[in-house]
């Protein structure tokens, strides 16, 4: 007769798999706080405690046939720890009346074939995988857990609220704390196409503008063309077309920061455009600026 699994451990194992199965289809361990998970494991524990009882009246009504010398094994038995047992069934090395037990009435080459059980921890391992397989299908196939679209979204959530969350933590970006840095280009050029290249034109050569290109300026308040430029964006030009983008509210110190690295960039990073490959002619007074 078999010795049975306590009642704990059978409860430790369900407990286990009911914290499996809620994450799949909860995907947080938020259901910890759940009143519904911590009633599925009570539930469970009652199924489990009453399946052990059951199992205590068959285990005494098979002891009761056993015959003395069998009992005595059996109780001899019963006194082995459950983890020592479990041990020893895994891994413990058969004696040679035991392997006679089992040894299949075949052979080969002087090669014996014996009738040996799966190790328990290998059998639980299958059957977890199995069982594990199946939900883990399910809950792909009928939920969002593992769904790499809804995956990439919420991240993408998540990133974009702590983005706006820096931004809204952060000082405004004002001429004395503004920088030059090339990472601001990419982004001062979409600031650029979308609001000055109607009087800059493309690439900021000129047209109903001033060439931004060339080494002429015609307002020069600032000693450096980066703080010069972002100066001008913010403030404006009085008596032209040229408006505060800054003291309007229509750009941030951030996107003023962003197109004055873009127009120093194609001013003192690239070539100039000149006049003869349509850039607008020379306005203002030749210029040599500080070094940003």
């Amino acid at each position: 007769m078999k010795q049975r699994t306590p009642v704990f451990v059978n409860i430790l194992i369900i407990v286990g798999l009911l914290t499996v199965f809620y994450y799949l289809f909860v995907q947080s361990y938020s259901f910890f706080a759940s009143p519904y998970f911590w009633g599925t494991v009570a539930i469970a524990a009652i199924l489990a405690f009453i399946h052990n009882a059951l199992g205590d009246i068959i285990e005494n009504n098979k002891f009761k046939k056993l015959s003395e010398e069998e009992k005595a094994v059996y109780l001899q038995e019963k006194k082995i720890p459950f983890l020592k047992r479990t041990y020893d069934s895994a891994f413990k090395k058969q004696t040679a009346t035991e392997e006679k037990d089992i040894l299949i009435d075949h052979g080969f080459d002087g090669i014996m074939e014996l009738d040996n059980q799966l190790p328990k921890w290998w059998v639980g391992l299958f059957y977890f995988g199995t069982v594990f397989c199946i939900v883990y299908v399910s809950a792909y196939v009928f939920t969002d857990f593992a769904s790499p679209i809804k995956e990439y979204e919420a991240e993408y959530r998540e990133q974009s609220a702590a983005v706006e969350k820096y931004l809204a933590e952060q000082p405004p970006v004002t001429i004395e704390s503004a920088a030059f840095s090339e990472d601001n280009i990419a982004a001062g050029k979409e600031v650029f196409q979308t609001n000055c290249v109607s009087c800059h034109s493309e690439g900021g050569r000129g047209g109903i503008g001033p060439n931004l290109t060339d080494g002429f300026w015609h307002n020069q308040p600032e000693k450096t063309l980066f703080k010069n430029v972002f100066h001008v964006v913010e403030n404006g030009v009085t008596g032209t077309a040229m408006q505060a983008w800054g003291k309007n509210g229509v750009l941030s110190g951030t996107e003023i920061q962003n197109v004055a690295a873009y127009v120093y960039s194609i001013n003192q990073l690239q070539k100039p455009i000149t006049v003869a490959e349509g850039g607008a002619p020379p306005y203002g007074k030749a210029v040599t600026w500080e070094k940003q």
